[in-house]
């Protein structure tokens, strides 16, 4: 295919995902979202699934037509928001196209040391950490990163999507925190999840030393960001979509304009008092900046309810399919959105799809009367059934709307 046919095939893709984007039924999705996020009553509860490491069977690097490596890179783009609206969840689907606003960031390897993996022979397999801090000398290497505005490569970038684009989704500039604030992911793939783990047992003070820098790292990022004035809000992509958080201070958006969302995965089997010593008491300076915060993904919550409630701006609360959904229904009521996670594996692993109902069944009949949303994410495959997500999400809007 010639460049002039690759742009005029994007160009194409780009006019059916702006269709998309200007019809009625989009802008009810946006309005499900803001409202279970205001803690109003949706006219059902917003159903998204996310395919994650599934993605190559529902959009497979073969069936992609363009060859020039940026042009491909949005011709993925918009054929994976095409393939979301054929499969029907509540995607919000915006007008323009999103730029990211360019950053240097010095040292380039962020936090001065560089972060490994051992990757397994064969394609798909399991990885395992490969740490540069293994020892307590190597933690003199840390580093503190410093983020500064290029606005050479963003203005290249706007205006090529602009010449590209502009006249059917005009490009719109992006700017966000630098860096998470669930820190203990940073933590591990520097340490390493097994001797970080140790570490707790055996030499705390250094999971201490790593956290603190990690956190004063993140907060001078976060500052270093927000000083170039260019921070826009976040209040429109799936899970946080949201009416305005916070009114610009003398015109200039700030943190608080923003939402947080921050997890403890690598903390799952550490107990309640040491991972609020060891990870939420380093995470809650930085979640505290933003207007609204989520906490939680795949990690059990279950004896830590209490302590994630205690985030002051805390909205959503991520209930993972190994959280008891009956405590943490008893503990939010109505006071907090619960983000119900399904199991993937129970979605794409079974035959008998009749178990997939009965499971939203059965969630939907406990969640009545709460505010929540019905999320299913971290899918690495479908397993053979290439309509699973098509199955799930039909039957989680039906039994959404019938629950009410």
């Amino acid at each position: 295919m010639s460049a002039a046919n690759e742009r005029q095939r994007v160009r194409e893709l780009a006019r059916q995902v702006a269709q998309i984007a200007a019809g009625r039924a989009n802008e009810e999705i946006k309005q499900r979202w803001r409202d279970v996020n205001a803690l109003r009553k949706p006219d059902r509860a917003p159903v998204w699934c996310r395919p994650v490491g599934a993605w190559p069977e529902l959009l497979p690097e073969e069936s992609l037509v363009c060859t020039e490596p940026w042009l491909r890179s949005v011709e993925r783009r918009l054929r994976r928001i095409l393939i979301k609206h054929d499969i029907g969840d509540d995607s919000p689907v915006e007008s323009s196209f999103a730029v990211a606003a360019a950053f240097d960031v010095d040292p380039p390897n962020v936090w001065g040391v560089d972060v490994a993996r051992r990757r397994p022979a064969d394609a798909g397999g399991a990885w395992a950490y490969d740490p540069p801090l293994r020892s307590e000398a190597d933690f003199e290497r840390l580093r503190l990163p410093r983020y500064t505005y290029n606005r050479a490569r963003t203005d290249e970038a706007l205006a090529r999507a602009g010449e590209l684009l502009g006249d059917i989704l005009p490009p719109r500039l992006t700017c966000g925190p630098p860096l998470s604030a669930t820190l203990c992911t940073a933590a591990a793939e520097l340490r390493g999840l097994t001797q970080m783990m140790m570490d707790m047992a055996d030499e705390p003070a250094l999971v201490h030393r790593l956290m603190a820098h990690l956190r004063d790292g993140t907060l001078r990022a976060m500052e270093q960001v927000a000083e170039t004035g260019l921070l826009t809000p976040n209040n429109v992509g799936p899970m946080t979509c949201s009416d305005p958080l916070h009114e610009p201070d003398g015109g200039r958006v700030t943190y608080k304009s923003l939402w947080c969302m921050a997890n403890s995965q690598e903390f799952d089997q550490v107990s309640p008092a040491m991972w609020e010593e060891l990870c939420l008491s380093y995470q809650m300076p930085i979640i505290e900046r933003f207007g609204r915060a989520g906490y939680g993904c795949c990690e059990d919550l279950t004896h830590k309810i209490d302590a994630v409630l205690s985030i002051p701006n805390l909205r959503i609360f991520v209930c993972s399919a190994w959280t008891d959904l009956d405590k943490v229904i008893e503990r939010c009521g109505t006071d907090y959105v619960i983000m119900w996670r399904q199991k993937a594996g129970d979605v794409v692993f079974p035959d008998d799809t009749d178990t997939i109902r009965r499971d939203l069944e059965e969630g939907l009949r406990r969640l009545r009367g709460c505010r929540y949303q019905i999320v299913l994410r971290e899918l690495q495959t479908l397993c053979g059934h290439p309509d699973r997500l098509h199955l799930w999400t039909r039957l989680a809007k039906e039994l959404a709307a019938e629950a009410g």
